[in-house]
């Protein structure tokens, strides 16, 4: 593990001035949301029509930016996929930590998976109220080099809280090793949440051999979050371990992205405490 007063060789980590102070929680907001750099695709021609916001900078990107910061605001654990890191298409803007200032998330990390200089830095993103212990990043394995998960953890001991959030290959064989390395993770730790774009739905057979594997469930099935103009997958995932509980679980209609967000509301058992900011 890497203490998070560090830079890590790949990624960048920023602890910004907090404005909460938000006492130890028995209850958190949870969101997972692909935000495609913040392009905002809304029909399939766009695929098309807007392919070069993925190259070239575009003026509304901020103004989507700013419209998904106000929208994450009320919550206390964010993680990002398809995040840019700061390139010229976003104007050399890192959008985590332009979303970590628009909602007041004190702490904020990136971990870049696909480096292209400074045309692209393709990256997944963790915003948090509360202040991580310790944090890693993890390379997933697959024939394409360009996937990552990074592996957070509130608190010490066998009472943290340890939240995984990555975004999966688009081939199923890929997904398949995909899930053996994260049941690695999860079976080492009691507490855990696992978050991102998943690419496979609930009822996959990728999902069910993590089911097998691990203690992990999807507490609501049928979240559809893609497209986000007329949702019909469920790809995008919360998972939990058997010692949380879930208060309410919810897809969130914030169409700025071909993904809409899926949110949920955990209690936590007693013992685990969230450090404050």
């Amino acid at each position: 593990m890497t203490n998070l007063s560090y830079r890590l060789r790949e990624g960048a980590y920023a602890t910004l001035q907090p404005t909460l102070s938000p006492a130890a929680p028995r209850t958190i907001g949870v969101v997972s949301y692909n935000i495609q750099n913040a392009i905002a695709t809304s029909r399939y021609r766009h695929y098309v029509t807007r392919s070069w916001k993925h190259v070239l900078p575009d003026r509304q990107r901020s103004t989507n930016l700013e419209r998904i910061g106000e929208w994450l605001a009320p919550f206390d654990l964010v993680g990002l996929q398809e995040v840019d890191a700061g390139s010229f298409r976003t104007g050399f803007m890192n959008q985590a930590e332009q979303l970590a200032y628009k909602a007041d998330f004190p702490y904020w990390y990136i971990q870049t998976n696909r480096d292209m200089g400074r045309l692209a830095q393709q990256s997944n993103g963790l915003l948090a109220r509360y202040r991580p212990t310790e944090l890693r990043e993890h390379r997933l394995p697959g024939f394409i080099p360009g996937r990552g998960a990074l592996h957070i953890r509130f608190g010490i001991g066998e009472q943290a809280l340890n939240v995984i959030q990555l975004h999966m290959a688009l081939s199923k064989r890929t997904r398949l090793k995909q899930m053996g390395f994260l049941a690695e993770l999860v079976n080492a730790h009691r507490h855990v949440v696992v978050m991102g774009d998943l690419n496979c739905r609930s009822d996959s057979e990728e999902l069910a051999w993590l089911g097998r594997r691990t203690d992990l469930s999807e507490p609501i099935h049928g979240l559809h979050t893609f497209p986000s103009w007329r949702p019909r997958r469920n790809i995008d995932h919360i998972l939990i371990s058997a010692s949380l509980r879930v208060q309410r679980a919810r897809v969130l209609g914030y169409p700025l992205s071909d993904h809409l967000p899926i949110a949920m509301e955990l209690g936590l058992p007693e013992g685990v405490e969230l450090p404050a900011a």
